[in-house]
Formats: C-alpha cells, structure tokens, sequence
C-alpha cells in the first residue's frame, strides 16, 4: 500500500493498464511531453513512447472524435479534456457518436473510451473553470459517469472504467487533487497523507462502476453526495452533531439506488448535496427518485443543498460553493420538520 494524492493515484491507475495492455493510449492538450495542466499524465511519454501518450491541437471535438474512431477499432483511449469547462464543443461527439454507436452497429462495435476531465471549483477559477458539468452526461442515455472522491477510489474506478466497454465520463473535482477539502477555505490544507483513503493498493485493482460507498453508518438522516461534497457534508455533521449516514455515491450512471433506498427507509430523511447549479441537477433526479421508491418511510421532505443558479462567479466564490455552515443549517432545519 502507499499513500498517494488524487493526482498521483489516476497516474498509477493509467501507468497499470498502459503496462498491462498495448491497447491503451491517452492524448489531450499539453498531456504529452508536459504531463498534464495538473501533472496527471507526467512521465506517460518518456515511459511508453509518443505513439501512446500524445499531445493534441486545441479541439475538444476532435480529441473525443479521435477517441470515439480509436475505440471503435479496438483501442482502449483515454481523452482527457484540460477542464470540465471547455467539454462542449465535443458534446456532440459524445451524444450523437460515443454514446449511440453500440445501439446504431446493433452491438458490432462499441466505444470503449474514458473522457477524463477536471470539474468544479474552489480553487479561483471563476466561470471558465469552476463548472460542475455531471447532469449533462447522466442524461445521456449510454453515457456511464463516475465521480471518486478520494484516491483510492480514483486508481481504482479509473481502472474499471478502461476496461468498461461503453464510454465512461470520469469527473475529477480538481479541489480535492492534492488533499481532502472540507469547505473551510480559511483553514489550513490538508495532505492526503493524513486521510486514510489516500492508502492505495499497488498494482492493478479495480472500484466496480456503479457501487456506492457508505462513508458514515447513522440513523437521523440520509446524505447523499459525490466527490468533493462526501468532505464538506461530513464537516457540516460534526459541526451540527447529527448521526448521519453519508453515501458516497461514486457513479451517477448506473447508480447504486438499492443502498440509497436502504439508507433512506432506515432514517426516513434525506439531504442532497452537490456543487453544480440547482435547476435540472443531478440532486433533482436523485430527490425523484426517493420520492418514488421511499414516500412512505419519510419524515419529511428531501432537503437539496447546490450551487446556485448563477454562473460560477469568481468575487463570491465561498457564497457560491455550498460549505460546512450552509450544509449544517440545512441539516438542523431537516431534523426539525
């Protein structure tokens, strides 16, 4: 086992399966003889060569075009786009190609890619590098998302997701690169070193897509969250003294409802928290979804704490970015109704 960063661990989960498989092959801006804007390819090229960790013109629509025709003739690409922020040009690449062509070939070719990305904000990156883009790909029918939280997770999700054989969207919260983040800008950063998810097996393993987490048994309230959320709602339940039980739910599609369901019939109250904006986010499918399944077993209405429905401002980052103090009063006011 050896304590790594999130950066670190996604490095290691693409070194195993490039060491493992010839078919494998990441690319993107600056990925090649850079490594990366956030360091998570460093080292790929001088190991295995440019033909199989390259760097590619400024087109996100062609860096997932050329992923989706790899992937279609028996490569296993990694694309990686530099920020969340600039995925939409290749949005139609994604819809209309990748997550269409199993169902268009009648199951004679797939597109087995990964389209890793950095989302989210905290770190001043104001509109055009802050976004939350996850509800866009979970309403994609054949599109599969996954958001880890911490690194152990990260290699091992990034792993099942290469040799997934339909396109996986993998979400990295840049926040949480370097340490865990629990919303409290003012304090001190914390190393992954001294968080006990950080402990990665070495070599190749695997986080099954479509599993939930369970971080916290409780029995007062449900919170379900994803990513850089799992850290700040388990700050907000220490602050407010709550006995929650916090699901770190990992993949949005497929989602792992029959835990969500379980939880929520146990405490019959639920609180949605995410980062990206409220209207048509993924928290108002998941509140759907309780609603559908767990009507009876509630004590109250599901409770959603999100970003607002504003682009990411950059002044008023910490009013924007849903923190311990904004999570805890949503959570008192949820144990008093």
């Amino acid at each position: 086992m050896s304590s790594l960063t999130m950066i670190e661990a996604i490095r290691d989960a693409m070194d195993v399966m490039m060491a493992r498989d010839d078919r494998v092959v990441t690319f993107g801006q600056d990925v090649g003889r850079f490594g990366g804007v956030f360091r998570c390819t460093d080292g790929l090229q001088r190991k295995y060569g440019p033909s199989r960790c390259f760097d590619t013109p400024i087109s996100e629509s062609g860096i997932v075009g050329i992923a989706v025709g790899m992937g279609a003739y028996g490569l296993r690409p990694i694309a990686e786009i530099q920020f969340a922020d600039y995925m939409y040009p290749a949005y139609d690449q994604l819809v209309s190609e990748a997550a269409r062509l199993r169902f268009r070939s009648a199951g004679e070719f797939s597109s087995p890619i990964v389209v890793r990305m950095p989302c989210g904000g905290g770190i001043f990156g104001a509109q055009t590098h802050s976004q939350s883009p996850e509800a866009l790909f979970t309403h994609v029918a054949g599109l599969k998302t996954v958001i880890p939280s911490n690194p152990h997770d990260a290699k091992g999700l990034l792993i099942a997701a290469i040799e997934d054989d339909d396109p996986v969207m993998f979400l990295e919260p840049k926040r949480i690169y370097n340490g865990p983040f629990d919303g409290h800008h003012d304090r001190p950063v914390v190393p992954w070193s001294k968080h006990e998810l950080s402990e990665t097996p070495e070599g190749y393993y695997t986080v099954p897509i479509g599993k939930a987490a369970v971080r916290r048994q409780g029995t007062d309230v449900s919170i379900l969250a994803y990513g850089t959320m799992v850290h700040v709602v388990e700050a907000a339940r220490q602050s407010v003294g709550v006995d929650a039980e916090i699901i770190d739910l990992r993949s949005l599609v497929p989602l792992d409802l029959e835990t969500i369901i379980q939880s929520v019939v146990k405490t019959g109250r639920c609180l949605i928290v995410h980062e990206a904006t409220r209207t048509s986010g993924f928290g108002a499918e998941l509140s759907a979804l309780i609603q559908e399944r767990c009507f009876y077993h509630l004590e109250a209405p599901v409770v959603r704490v999100t970003g607002w429905d504003t682009p990411y401002p950059h002044a008023q980052e910490w009013d924007y970015f849903p923190g311990p103090d904004r999570v805890g009063r949503a959570l008192t006011r949820l144990m008093e109704s």
